[in-house]
C-alpha cells in the first residue's frame, strides 16, 4: 500500500489549502482514512478522519469549522481542504489508512509541509 501527499506550501494566514493523498496498492472499503499533523517541536497530533465506505467525517476541535475531508473512491484519494488556516495550523500533514477494526493506523504517507505565515 502506497500513500502519497501533496499540496503543501506556504500560505498567508486567513489563506486556503487543498492537501490530497492518492493510495494505491487495496482498495479502501472498510477502511478509514485519516489526517495527522506534526508542528515543530510537538506531537503528532489527530487532524480529521474519514470513513471510506460512508463518507462519515470527523474531526479535531482545533480544525472544525476551517477544515474538511473528503474521498474520491474513483480517484482513490483523499482530501484535505483548509480554510482559514492560521499560524498554528504549521506542520507536517500525514495522511493514513487503517482497516475499521484495527485500533491503530497501518499505513502512512510521506508528509508534506504546511506553512502558515502570519
Amino acid at each position: 500500500v502506497q500513500l502519497q501527499a501533496s499540496g503543501g506550501g506556504l500560505v498567508q494566514a486567513g489563506g486556503s489549502l487543498r492537501l490530497s493523498c492518492a493510495a494505491s496498492g487495496r482498495t479502501f472499503t472498510n477502511c478509514i482514512m485519516g489526517w495527522f499533523r506534526r508542528a515543530p517541536r510537538k506531537e503528532r497530533e489527530f487532524v480529521a478522519a474519514v470513513v471510506w465506505n460512508d463518507g462519515s467525517a470527523y474531526y479535531a476541535d482545533s480544525v472544525k469549522g476551517r477544515f474538511t475531508i473528503s474521498r474520491d473512491n474513483a480517484k482513490n484519494t483523499l482530501y484535505l481542504q483548509m480554510n482559514s488556516l492560521k499560524p498554528e495550523d504549521t506542520a507536517v500533514y500525514y495522511c493514513a489508512a487503517r482497516h475499521f477494526s484495527h485500533g491503530s493506523y497501518d499505513y502512512w504517507g510521506q508528509g508534506t509541509l504546511v506553512t502558515v505565515s502570519s
